[in-house]
């Protein structure tokens, strides 16, 4: 019931919202002289406050529509190159000017945590200019028929290693997060099934591979709370007149509640600072505000059955670090993995996985050559600045393109490793 009634509260405060989006309007148009005043624009500041913090975002767009190639600006163009219900392939096709196949194949995993995959619109800014870009673009799951079946970390796992099959060879893949386990399982059971499209390189970026490491308040609050817990608590059924009504979903809102309370302090002064931007006529500050609110405000439903299961396998039992993680009825052995380069990147100040979570992927990896191997720890950045920022561009993204060059499957020699059988813990 929570979730309708979070529903009908959205539904009835509508056309307080409407006059509240008329108010700001009158109040900042500069024909109207009351406008040119601290008090005219303190009334528009406050309409556009509680417009925008009553407002449901709708998923942004990634709105990259140029980069740069070879020393040339170039047009992009978005496509969807592959689809099911959960999930769309989205290819950042770059003009005539690129020929494809003469860059990397580069698969972004977007995470399925609440945000949508334009959460990563810097990281593929960033490397547009060095690949040939793909992100799964994840779907609401408010927005899929309960028709169309269900969806679960064994589904997500299965998408990755389907969409690796349509990308073909020498594909590197980039995790972001969450789908760090997802993606160390499938490039394990390819690894396993001796399949050639396996990745050339995966980098792991800030994920919770091994969450015993530096535990953070997420990890903490997981442990404390066990799965039983969530189940009760914060899944609930879609409400009509939803195209998925009646499916079972951890809703979006409560997970950016949840979020936004382990910095509610920070919200606050962001929005006060907001107000105050408008009331002096500080455009370029109260648009940066706007650019990061419609962004980290736009939120998703993921299914009941995908976030308990996550949950329950990296954050309650650890199972992937434990040896003990199954896809179907199969083991994940992340030392079955010899042939794809293993790059790892977390940082300093990341409160949401803890340093030497992302790396423990080399202490399971086992039999991936000394020489196929890297970890960077980013100075001075939190989870967010490990993708995205400044510190990005300049110190993360050479690294990963100079990885991905040096081991792509046509510029190394193929060397069967030495095996070594991993330890039971």
């Amino acid at each position: 019931m929570f979730y309708q009634f979070y529903e009908l509260s959205h539904a009835s405060l509508q056309p307080v919202r409407v006059c509240a989006d008329a108010m700001r309007l009158f109040y900042s148009n500069p024909l109207n002289p009351v406008s040119h005043t601290a008090w005219g624009r303190s009334a528009a500041a406050a309409a556009e406050l509680f417009e925008r913090t009553t407002r449901r975002y709708g998923k942004p767009v990634f709105g990259l529509d140029e980069t740069t190639a070879n020393a040339q600006s170039v047009e992009v163009t978005e496509t969807t190159v592959w689809q099911k219900p959960f999930c769309k392939l989205i290819n950042f096709e770059r003009s005539a000017q690129c020929e494809k196949g003469t860059e990397p194949k580069l698969l972004i995993v977007a995470p399925m945590s609440g945000h949508y995959a334009t959460l990563l619109r810097g990281t593929v800014e960033a490397m547009l200019p060095h690949a040939d870009v793909y992100i799964t673009d994840w779907t609401d799951a408010r927005k899929v028929p309960v028709t169309d079946g269900s969806f679960d970390l064994d589904d997500y796992i299965d998408y990755i290693i389907d969409i690796l099959h349509f990308l073909g060879p020498d594909t590197h893949v980039m995790a972001v997060c969450q789908p760090s386990v997802p993606v160390l399982a499938a490039a394990a059971l390819m690894e396993a099934r001796g399949d050639q499209f396996a990745p050339s390189s995966m980098t792991l970026m800030g994920g919770p591979i091994d969450t015993r490491q530096s535990p953070t308040a997420v990890n903490a609050f997981a442990q404390e709370k066990g799965i039983d817990w969530f189940r009760e608590n914060v899944i609930m059924q879609v409400p009509w007149p939803n195209p998925g009504y009646m499916r079972d979903v951890y809703p979006g809102f409560l997970q950016l509640s949840g979020f936004m309370s382990m910095n509610l302090d920070r919200h606050l002064g962001a929005h006060k600072d907001f107000f105050m931007h408008l009331v002096k006529d500080d455009g370029d500050s109260a648009e940066k505000h706007r650019d990061f609110y419609d962004e980290y405000l736009a939120v998703m439903d993921m299914t009941a059955e995908f976030y308990l299961q996550t949950v329950d396998t990296v954050f309650v039992r650890q199972a992937l670090p434990n040896g003990t993680m199954m896809h179907r009825a199969e083991n994940v052995d992340p030392a079955a993995i010899r042939n794809v380069a293993l790059l790892t990147i977390e940082g300093e100040n990341d409160d949401i996985s803890g340093i030497g979570q992302t790396r423990a992927a080399h202490d399971l990896c086992v039999n991936i050559p000394q020489s196929m191997r890297s970890h960077y720890l980013q100075p001075s950045v939190g989870h967010y600045g490990v993708f995205n920022g400044s510190r990005f561009r300049k110190e993360i993204v050479p690294r990963i393109v100079d990885f991905m060059a040096a081991h792509s499957r046509s510029s190394r020699k193929q060397a069967r490793p030495r095996i070594v059988h991993s330890a039971k813990p």
